[in-house]
């Protein structure tokens, strides 16, 4: 008998303690990634007992056995549509209500991706009061550091609604609101990301610490309370745990706090794109926001155009990425212009034409091709010009011209068409060009579906302060 009560005690007990769970990103309200095998995991304290999963868009099982308390399987999604529930059954029963299927994307970067509408938004008062769209989704990822790779995050998935659109990122809702209003589907947003973090914190460490170069750049970050600088640090805690969840592609805004180390730029930003990429096990397409002008401390100075010309760099040298120019609606007196509106709509606008096949979209502004050098003058040609270039303003702007010495001077550019004829009675025999190569050049070179042309130079000279 006593052993019979020893038994049945064992039971009770094992089932009061047992309890099976799951990452916060697998929760009440979230989108899952339609037509695709997203994955399902977690974790049991009945370390090797089988976990049933399923859909209620259709019920088929799928059953897998846990190894050493952590399981995880496939799970097909329809298209677009629901709400669902998503089921997990093992010693005990889970349920995740109110789940869409449609179209998710991660945002990440530093302030300019985090800053929300109550923080600062042109028309913040009407655009939160409209802010009614129950088929999109926000996840926010809690700001934590860590020095290893977790399995685990805070954060919560929610409906946007006025009262949660005011405190998640601007850049990203506007984002996701066009991609709905365009595809017709829900649309999940996650946002993970913090301000003044430079790109290395969201970088594995190793791709630092294993590269001489890019760890001399690492050592040029300034320690602040505020935001990590650690190599890795915000990757391991606010990325890492979300590698598994399925996702169709990433939309990012930061580059301002690597001003510092301008040069390794070119390599550490595709380093990381190339890593994330590698962690979901999917080329996946890469927009980006190219950063505005801003006075920082010397408006002529050029640590920022630097960081924009590694961006443009990127953009033309690593496969299925894109980058939003921000040359016409930065703010020279605030780091954090208020105009989220067009970035959002602007990264939409890649998404729809690169990733989502509307090939009518224009989507990008002019970008430098090449250049021909014609006795005097250099004729500069463009792509996303076919249409022709257009100038806002009197004259074209922020155009310098340098000969064998490499010393820049403000030039005169005028318009044929789809190119640019640039000289300058200071250069007898030009060489290079640059173009809004300065932290606060406002340029007003346009395509003709107004979109603005990104900084760039025609040299590949060393970057110094040659500005005359």
């Amino acid at each position: 008998m006593k052993k019979l009560l020893g038994l049945l005690l064992l039971l009770i007990t094992t089932n009061m303690y047992g309890e099976i769970w799951l990452p916060s990103i697998l929760s009440d309200n979230m989108v899952l990634q339609q037509q695709s095998d997203v994955t399902i995991w977690g974790w049991t304290t009945a370390t090797s007992e089988e976990i049933t999963v399923y859909g209620t868009w259709n019920n088929k099982k799928i059953t897998t056995k846990a190894h050493q308390g952590v399981w995880t399987v496939q799970l097909p999604t329809p298209e677009a549509g629901g709400a669902y529930k998503v089921i997990v059954e093992g010693h005990e029963k889970l349920e995740i209500s109110n789940v869409l299927i449609g179209e998710v994307w991660l945002g990440s970067g530093q302030s300019n991706m985090q800053w929300t509408p109550k923080q600062g938004l042109e028309n913040a008062e009407e655009e939160i009061k409209n802010a009614n769209y129950p088929e999109i989704r926000f996840f926010q990822v809690a700001q934590q550091i860590s020095a290893s790779p977790q399995d685990q995050l805070r954060g919560e998935w929610v409906v946007c609604k006025p009262e949660t659109m005011q405190n998640f990122s601007s850049v990203a809702y506007f984002f996701g609101r066009e991609l709905h209003r365009e595809l017709s589907v829900p649309v999940g947003l996650i946002n993970s990301s913090w301000g003044g973090t430079p790109v290395e914190v969201w970088m594995k460490k190793e791709l630092i610490t294993e590269d001489a170069e890019l760890t001399k750049a690492a050592s040029k970050l300034r320690e602040v309370a505020w935001w990590p600088n650690d190599p890795g640090y915000a990757y391991n805690a606010m990325i890492h745990p979300i590698t598994k969840f399925n996702i169709v592609g990433f939309i990012w805004y930061q580059g301002e706090s690597n001003r510092v180390n301008p040069d390794s730029y070119y390599k550490s930003f595709r380093s990381m794109i190339k890593s994330w990429r590698a962690e979901w096990g999917k080329n996946l397409p890469f927009y980006f926001v190219q950063i505005a002008p801003y006075k920082y401390d010397d408006p002529k100075a050029t640590d920022a155009a630097h960081v924009r010309d590694a961006q443009l760099y990127t953009m033309q040298n690593v496969a299925n990425t894109g980058m939003v120019v921000t040359n016409d609606i930065g703010n020279l007196d605030n780091i954090h212009p208020i105009n989220k509106q067009d970035v959002g709509y602007r990264l939409a606008q890649w998404a729809l034409a690169k990733t989502y096949g509307n090939q009518e979209l224009v989507y990008s502004g002019p970008v430098y091709k090449s250049m021909e050098i014609k006795k005097k003058e250099i004729v500069l040609s463009f792509d996303f010009a076919e249409n022709g270039l257009i100038k806002k303003g009197k004259e074209l702007v922020e155009f310098y011209i340098a000969g064998e010495d490499k010393v820049f001077y403000p030039a005169k550019a005028k318009i044929n068409d789809n190119n640019i004829s640039v000289s300058s009675k200071k250069v007898e025999e030009p060489k290079a060009v640059r173009f809004a190569f300065t932290n606060g050049a406002i340029p007003n070179l346009y395509n003709s579906a107004g979109l603005p042309a990104s900084a760039f130079r025609t040299d590949d000279w060393e970057l110094e302060k040659t500005i005359k």
